[in-house]
């Protein structure tokens, strides 16, 4: 905080008068933490000349959840409901994420319907977060219509959570050892129905930009960012595969049966606010063919691991037996013990590779849980991107980055 507060100090010193009659002064703008624009509470502090970016300065911290500390505090069981509050448009990511985690340190096998279901919840939150994004990024960019086609499929997922878990946003439904119930009855209609539509809302997004040319001047040759210094800063997710790097974690290192399913990582080499719109459109299509072929794939069996002292029983088992009664109070009282060690467990989130790294005391709080989150890393070459954009397109070039800030402030 220091160095930020005494780069904006030497940025609101006076600046020079102008060599020559009629320049361009420099100019300090303040955007944000409260800007529409910036999605969240962050703070950019641009340095204008004229109306050219030539520095720029993220400052953040204004959101300070503090969720990582908090984990040390809560039982193994409860630390679910802090996942889904790091990236609030993408719950069940960092469900999944935080499940493996603890699963690699307890040796859990997860059944293969468990995890076939987790792959499909995971796809269709990649298509909600998705559609927030292109709804609020064409919105920003002034095309209004797609934001109401957007939210209405969003919608429509939204439910589908709702009828899973009870949640419409915050479902702790991945927890470690399957899902957090049976899923509900007709869940295959509701879902075979969507994804029957969905390809033809997917049509109905493209037509409507790819012939606006206000769209396409606004996005194309607009935030481009240089390869080398995306690997260094370690962005991942639509923002490299819009630079033409095939970086998947869903391929490079599959995850809960994904080497069982065909799909393709969709890249885009103009490396632009346009490449990464391509990249996210094309995206909708794999995911809406991953979660159909997990749907048509789903064989029935249990949903969650053969672990009663760690996995809540069922309703039906207490009222009848008093082991999964007792199970039930201690787990939820005062937590399972997870076997002293650490572990590593990354998946694809919608904005890139997401990661957990637990430590246990074989305790049944977390001595330590750490994110690797994809919107720190791609934040962090918010300046590098922008300078050189004109003030009307770092709006363009910063919402192409759909970085969430509670999955940067944790």
């Amino acid at each position: 905080m220091k160095a930020i507060e005494e780069h904006v100090a030497s940025m609101l010193a006076p600046a020079a008068p102008p060599d020559t009659p009629g320049g361009a002064r420099h100019m300090v703008l303040n955007m944000g933490p409260q800007h529409p624009s910036t999605h969240g509470v962050l703070r950019v502090v641009l340095e204008l000349e004229g109306e050219t970016v030539i520095k720029a300065q993220p400052d953040i911290g204004y959101l300070h959840t503090g969720i990582e500390k908090q984990f040390e505090t809560r039982t193994w069981h409860q630390g679910v409901v802090l996942t889904d509050r790091v990236d609030y448009l993408s719950n069940l990511s960092n469900n999944l994420t935080y499940a493996l985690a603890v699963e690699k340190l307890m040796q859990l096998e997860i059944p293969p319907a468990a995890q076939y279901m987790r792959v499909m919840l995971a796809e269709l939150q990649r298509i909600e977060s998705h559609l927030v994004w292109l709804g609020t990024h064409a919105l920003d960019i002034g095309a209004m219509s797609v934001f109401f086609y957007c939210f209405r499929e969003r919608e429509d997922i939204l439910r589908i959570k709702e009828m899973f878990s009870g949640q419409r946003m915050m479902t702790s439904y991945i927890r470690p050892g399957g899902l957090a119930l049976e899923p509900p009855r007709g869940w295959r209609k509701v879902v075979g129905k969507f994804l029957g539509t969905f390809p033809s809302r997917v049509d109905e997004y493209e037509e409507l930009l790819e012939k606006n040319p206000i769209w396409l001047r606004r996005t194309q040759g607009v935030g481009h960012f240089a390869l080398d210094d995306m690997l260094d800063l370690g962005v991942t997710g639509p923002m490299i595969r819009g630079a033409g790097v095939p970086l998947d974690v869903r391929k490079m290192t599959p995850y809960s049966s994904y080497e069982k399913f065909d799909f393709k990582v969709c890249t885009h080499d103009a490396n632009d606010v346009y490449a990464r719109y391509r990249v996210r459109l094309s995206e909708f299509r794999e995911s809406h063919k991953i979660a159909t072929q997990a749907l048509e794939g789903m064989a029935d069996g249990p949903w969650r691991a053969d672990a009663p002292k760690m996995v809540l029983p069922d309703r039906e088992k207490m009222k009848t037996q008093m082991e999964a009664l007792i199970y039930h109070f201690k787990i939820v009282t005062d937590g399972y013990r997870v076997p002293e060690g650490e572990a590593y467990a990354a998946v694809e989130s919608p904005r890139g590779e997401i990661a957990y790294y637990v430590v246990s005391n074989g305790t049944s709080k977390p001595y330590r849980v750490h994110m690797r989150t994809p919107s720190f890393g791609n934040l962090q070459g918010l300046g590098p991107m922008i300078e050189g954009c004109l003030i009307a397109d770092t709006i363009a070039a910063m919402g192409s980055m759909d970085f969430v800030l509670g999955d940067v402030d944790r």
